[in-house]
């Protein structure tokens, strides 16, 4: 099969055997979506070496121990956990110790003709939501992921800072908890797409003093070191800053304004897909406008430098 490969350094479209692991499902991958998290393992972040992708709707091909699901369309949990620890126990893999990550952690990803995962990892998708939806389920589910972490009173007043995809979807997913949200971007383009379903929106260069210490929480989504100042300059004392963004470098920080004002900084990573499917069933969350372009999985190393252009929203891969 065709798979996009990050191998010592090079990123390349590769001809590989089918994953075919004992055990597990394989899907065959109907379309799958290029991440941020993807443009940084290719800047060495995570130390990663294989197949790479985790967002990703396909139908099943072969599985063994479940086999009426076999001709279904699913996504898949990115985590796979040993299954027998006590977080795997709990039903909630996440953090296990020996987990494997697909595209991310000792496990090949979804930028390929298949996929391997446990069964147990796999969710159906309901007829209504269509693939260019479905394949939006995990960057969906990690921004609901958020209130995983951090308790939202709908009288809350939130801020999310960057205006890219995790931007967005953060966005959108904090609108289901309060009608107060406030995406805090650079491009008036990405923008408009917020305000199209009723969230407030504020030019990064417009941010001045009426925003400082106002937000009870606030979403740091941009993916750079200067959206974390600004977090800390919007958030209230005793207020609450979400990192969602994972970028490569080591960040400084005020350590003196965290504890004079008490701010209590919360790590919020993968979220659980059953939730974002039931928003996009349900029409609460509708992201086929934040596709950009959609390439066939045979130019993947061209879409992966398309996705990495300043500006541009969700490139797709199709097999």
């Amino acid at each position: 099969m065709k798979a996009l490969r990050f191998i010592d350094g090079e990123l390349s479209l590769a001809e590989i055997e089918v994953p075919r692991i004992a055990g597990e499902a394989l899907v065959r991958v109907s379309l799958s979506g290029i991440c941020n998290t993807d443009l940084e393992i290719v800047r060495g972040y995570a130390g990663f070496s294989g197949t790479i992708g985790h967002e990703f709707i396909g139908v099943v091909e072969e599985c063994s121990d479940e086999p009426s699901l076999v001709g279904k369309r699913v996504v898949g949990e990115i985590n796979a956990g040993c299954g027998v620890c006590e977080k795997c126990a709990g039903g909630d893999p996440r953090h296990c110790e020996k987990r494997t990550v697909v595209g991310i952690v000792a496990r090949d990803g979804a930028h390929a003709e298949f996929v391997s995962l446990p069964t147990r990892n796999l969710i159906a998708v309901p007829d209504n939501v269509p693939d260019e939806k479905a394949v939006f389920a995990e960057p969906l589910a990690a921004a609901i992921g958020i209130s995983e972490r951090v308790d939202i009173d709908p009288k809350d007043k939130v801020a999310v800072i960057g205006d890219g995809k995790l931007g967005l979807f953060c966005a959108f997913a904090m609108k289901q908890f309060t009608d107060d949200v406030t995406l805090i971007g650079k491009h008036q383009s990405k923008l408009a797409i917020a305000e199209k379903r009723g969230i407030r929106t504020v030019l990064l260069s417009s941010v001045d003093s009426e925003y400082y210490q106002t937000f009870d929480i606030v979403v740091e989504a941009s993916g750079s070191e200067s959206g974390f100042a600004t977090a800390i300059e919007m958030v209230r004392p005793r207020g609450t800053i979400v990192l969602k963004s994972t970028f490569h470098g080591t960040p400084t920080w005020p350590a003196s304004r965290i504890v004079v004002d008490e701010i209590s900084i919360v790590g919020s990573r993968c979220g659980r897909l059953a939730s974002a499917i039931e928003l996009l069933e349900n029409g609460a969350v509708d992201p086929s406008d934040m596709i950009d372009r959609e390439f066939p999985l045979a130019d993947a190393v061209e879409a992966m430098a398309a996705a990495a252009t300043k500006g541009t929203l969700k490139i797709l891969l199709r097999p």
